[in-house]
């Protein structure tokens, strides 16, 4: 499952890569609103996620342990 989380953080971080670049042709207000509006809220929600399944996780490997 941590791998999951690590390849959704990859991929946000990619996301977040192209949208700099993007960002290079694109920099008006609209923008400044998208990135504030989406992407930032995006990348925060990924981070909560990515704790929340680095927590699951370590659970899940507690309780097959448990079950051994």
């Amino acid at each position: 499952m941590n791998a999951n989380g690590s390849r959704l953080e990859a991929i946000t971080r990619e996301l977040w890569v192209q949208w700099q670049q993007t960002r290079q042709s694109w920099a008006d207000d609209k923008s400044r609103e998208f990135e504030q509006k989406y992407l930032q809220e995006l990348v925060q929600s990924v981070e909560k996620s990515v704790a929340v399944i680095e927590q699951l996780d370590k659970l899940i490997t507690r309780i097959k342990r448990d079950c051994e």
